[in-house]
């Protein structure tokens, strides 16, 4: 644990109020504070209040800002207000290195605002107050509370644990659909100049922010990982643990680094193929219901970072983390349903063998940068050996460990299957 200055409220920028910056302030701010930023923000009328807290639990779930679970009782019932509401904070106070992490709150608080929008083309939590203090990046944003496993809304589903995820292929599609909904409703401009306002997009600076990789350092991780994966072989794929995929791998890889920059501008160089994007709309940043008529939907949660980026970025932070068959499967037409409602939104159509590369050439950077998964797996694991396999309760109940591994398998699996390193070898 750290000490550092705790802030108890802060000015919001957007709203010009004073918001608590955790949970304490947030019960000492009461009903008083929640009536007052509701009305503000328009989720509450002038002739209805917050008269009780009736429940506001810490909830420590996440790797950032602190959450808290926060129940509330109105002068006036309505359909609109629930009840049960969901508060975020981009403050951690107890933990410096969590606390880095509020960067991410900005654009999400923007999001949140603009998502009140009742045309806005994904399901999102109902935001009823969303503020940032940029200066000190301290923010909050409180949305009504997905009620997972109740009613028609499917049970909340762990990263990295698509083994006990029904029906995979469906909820990705779904997912996918999402993706591309919001994105071709931003390139049809259907949004208006929101989102030039809020989420500019600066491609210089979004190349610049790249992590650069020095090939001495790389080669250390690139066999780090080598070595990890043949000392535990049992935790990988066969044709991951293959001594001559790896040597390839690892030749191949260091080639990216030397052609890094050009990759990342490759990446930013077709403008249909930036747009609004969720970053990391993975299965656990989500939530499913059924229709009445069978018809599996989605919504999405958890925007920080959302921005103008490449599509390509934002589907493989959705099925990054599936199964590797998942990808061998289902990759292909995952793309093809992408293309299909990117265009149905009011986007361009896309050539789908130039969306397959970008992809691929995303994936390829982002593997490099997961050459760093072994020590952060030790850590949390220090015997891998004593796993009968990455499905064992070792790993499945240790979340960081589980997701390091899981994610470098999908990401050498893309490598291997679509031999990546051939973009490299041409060039």
């Amino acid at each position: 644990m750290t000490e550092m200055t705790i802030m108890d409220w802060a000015r919001g920028d957007i709203f010009d109020l004073d918001f608590p910056a955790h949970p304490e302030a947030l019960k000492f701010g009461g009903p008083e504070f929640l009536t007052r930023a509701f009305r503000a923000s328009g989720a509450l009328g002038k002739d209805n209040s917050v008269t009780h807290i009736t429940r506001l639990d810490e909830w420590m779930l996440g790797g950032t800002g602190i959450k808290a679970l926060l129940s509330v009782a109105y002068e006036h019932d309505a359909a609109d207000l629930p009840r049960d509401l969901f508060v975020k904070f981009s403050r951690n106070f107890q933990d410096k290195v969590r606390d880095s992490g509020r960067h991410h709150m900005p654009p999400e608080v923007r999001l949140a605002n603009l998502s009140r929008d009742p045309d806005f083309p994904v399901a999102v939590p109902k935001c009823f107050y969303a503020d940032i203090q940029q200066e000190t990046l301290t923010g909050i944003i409180i949305t009504e509370r997905i009620p997972y496993g109740q009613g028609a809304v499917e049970p909340h589903y762990p990263k990295c644990m698509d083994q006990i995820l029904p029906e995979p292929l469906a909820h990705y599609r779904a997912l996918v659909a999402n993706l591309a909904r919001l994105s071709g409703t931003h390139k049809s401009g259907r949004l208006g100049d929101a989102v030039a306002r809020h989420f500019p997009l600066d491609l210089d600076m979004l190349i610049a922010r790249r992590p650069r990789f020095e090939a001495p350092l790389l080669a250390k991780r690139i066999n780090r990982l080598a070595e990890f994966i043949l000392q535990y072989p049992h935790l990988v794929p066969p044709h991951i643990a293959d001594r001559a995929f790896l040597n390839g791998f690892c030749a191949d890889a260091l080639l990216a680094a030397e052609q890094q920059e050009d990759i990342w501008r490759f990446l930013y160089s077709q403008p249909d193929m930036i747009a609004l994007c969720h970053m990391n709309a993975n299965i656990d940043n989500a939530w499913f219901w059924r229709e009445p008529d069978g018809t599996l939907k989605s919504g999405l949660i958890d925007w920080g970072s959302v921005g103008q980026m490449s599509v390509a970025s934002s589907i493989w932070g959705c099925i990054g983390a599936a199964e590797p068959e998942t990808h061998d499967r289902y990759l292909d037409d995952l793309l093809a349903l992408f293309i299909a409602e990117y265009a149905r939104a009011g986007g361009p159509i896309l050539d789908q063998r130039e969306l397959t590369r970008h992809l691929e050439m995303h994936v390829m950077m982002s593997a490099l940068h997961m050459t760093t998964a072994p020590p952060a797996i030790l850590r949390e694991v220090p015997d891998p050996g004593a796993a009968a396999d990455r499905y064992d309760p070792i790993f499945t109940a240790n979340e960081t460990a589980r997701v390091q591994l899981k994610i470098t398998i999908s990401l050498l699996n893309m490598w291997a299957r679509r031999d990546l390193g051939r973009h490299l070898r041409a060039g």
